[in-house]
């Protein structure tokens, strides 16, 4: 939860491309990130994989007019729709895009390539056949947005019982990391998103920093296999709660899109 997703990359600058916003360049560029390339595998009318600015092209012929983020998690498809071939490949994943004015689906496979000590990641997207069916348990933004705050304040009060703080070096490198990233510019998401989708973005990170650091064995006084037991059950619907108002935030382009 304190990385952002690479099918959240996707989603949003594709969409910012889609909607003409921002450049092919900027938009690969963008999604790319620190990753050493991506390909796209599985295109119709396509051999073989190739490269984003084209597979991005491509879809778009092919009736695409936006992307959507699936989180999902065992016991948990959200933003999946079907079939249960793709899902089982999104979940193996933990995240997938998918594609809205057609049917299909792109799912990350990370690759580590290159010698000892000079290693770099190379992501090929995994085009599959999606059902045309509403995303399982996505919220609306306002709803999102309200469960979250509800959600950040019950764990911090369990958390707080629990003797549980984001406490020592480990700690304090992920808090500084993640103001870093926070104060970087400013770009939480793509051109064309609304300010209600950043927050959310926001929010949600931040609650996911909270329960990447609670689920640190080695923070606060949590330490007996109950108390463990108890900060795991605390932590779980919060987790549930973060991943799925990233994923509202994402898909807020696709359906404000649809709304109207």
């Amino acid at each position: 939860m304190l990385t952002e997703p690479r099918s959240g990359r996707l989603a949003a600058w594709g969409n910012a491309l889609l909607a003409g916003l921002v450049s092919p360049d900027d938009a690969v560029a963008a999604i790319v990130g620190d990753d050493a390339v991506h390909r796209v595998e599985g295109l119709p009318g396509e051999p073989g994989p190739v490269g984003l600015t084209l597979a991005l092209g491509r879809l778009r012929a092919l009736g695409v007019t936006g992307l959507r983020v699936a989180l999902p998690a065992p016991g948990h498809p959200l933003g999946l729709s079907g079939p249960p071939e793709f899902n089982a490949r999104a979940l193996d994943a933990g995240e997938a895009a998918i594609c809205h004015g057609a049917a299909f689906g792109l799912v990350p496979e990370v690759r580590e390539a290159g010698p000892d000590g000079d290693l770099h990641v190379e992501v090929v997207w995994h085009c599959l056949a999606v059902r045309e069916a509403p995303p399982a348990d996505v919220p609306s933004l306002g709803e999102a947005e309200r469960e979250l705050a509800e959600a950040l304040r019950e764990a911090t009060e369990v958390l707080s019982r629990l003797d549980v703080a984001g406490s020592g070096p480990v700690a304090e490198a992920a808090i500084d990391a993640y103001r870093a990233r926070a104060e970087k510019g400013r770009e939480v998401l793509a051109p064309g998103y609304p300010a209600r989708a950043v927050r959310v973005l926001e929010l949600a990170r931040r609650v996911g920093l909270l329960v990447s650091l609670a689920g640190e064995s080695g923070h606060g006084g949590a330490v007996s296999a109950g108390e463990m037991a108890a900060r795991s059950e605390a932590l779980r619907p919060v987790e549930r709660t973060a991943r799925r108002a990233q994923v509202a935030a994402y898909n807020a382009v696709v359906e404000e899109r649809e709304r109207r």
